[in-house]
């Protein structure tokens, strides 16, 4: 008789934003980055990498996870990073340490295909910017447009039935809540959400909302991480990183 179908192995993935490097004491990062060698198999880092965006920051990032971390790295940029204006020389740092940068395209981990954009902000559902008036308007929706339409090209580059989404602005409101509502249009844009709907991704996740909610779902219910570092040292100081199993 056939051997009957083995049963699937997971995916450890671990999920985690805005390091900041450079802002803090380098030492203060390597309980972290333990803690994620003994519990994961991969890691989605999803932007603001960097304090400032600074090549050498890079370099000390680079360092730590050459040092310290045995598993596929994934990430995206994020507002922080493109400060200095020398993110092609970042993306290259951590390429060099075996980082893989995504900017509106995807990768295969382990079997389990990872699409990754930065986006952008616009604000969310009815009271998102729309474009019209001055033409500097219409530029900054457009370029929100133009985030989403990388990542629906990049969620359409994956093969595999297992599709996970990194992003650093947040695509629903729902994990930017606790932030001032002054500023959630500058947190991210439900453009990013549509793309996400249309389609099947098992989860996503964002950084960029420090004072957010760790958890949301999009109107077709797909889960939304908010994985800020700052906010999960409140929420769970005891693993301040989100752990997502994925079965391949």
């Amino acid at each position: 008789m056939p051997n009957p179908d083995p049963t699937p192995s997971e995916v450890r993935f671990a999920a985690v934003a805005d390091l900041h490097y450079g802002r803090h004491d380098p030492e203060s990062l390597r309980p972290l980055l333990d803690d994620i060698t003994a519990s994961a198999d991969a890691l989605l880092l999803c932007g603001d990498l960097t304090d400032h965006g600074l090549p050498d920051e890079a370099r000390g990032l680079a360092r730590e996870i050459r040092q310290r971390l045995r598993m596929p790295v994934v990430a995206v940029f994020g507002n922080h990073d493109h400060e200095s204006l020398q993110a092609p020389e970042l993306q290259t740092i951590l390429a060099d340490a075996g980082v893989t940068v995504l900017d509106g395209d995807a990768c295969d981990v382990l079997g389990v295909g990872v699409a990754g954009i930065k986006g952008f902000c616009g604000g969310f559902g009815p009271r998102a910017l729309g474009a019209w008036g001055e033409a500097m308007i219409k530029q900054f929706v457009q370029e929100a447009i133009g985030e989403a339409l990388k990542l629906e090209t990049a969620l359409a580059r994956v093969s595999s039935p297992n599709r996970l989404a990194i992003l650093h602005y947040a695509p629903v409101a729902s994990t930017v809540e606790g932030e001032p509502l002054e500023i959630y249009p500058f947190l991210g844009s439900s453009r990013l959400e549509e793309p996400l709907n249309r389609y099947p991704v098992q989860a996503v996740f964002h950084g960029h909302a420090h004072h957010g909610r760790p958890e949301g779902r999009t109107t077709k219910d797909v889960p939304v991480f908010n994985v800020s570092l700052p906010l999960l040292r409140r929420v769970q100081p005891e693993r301040p990183f989100r752990l997502f199993t994925v079965k391949v």
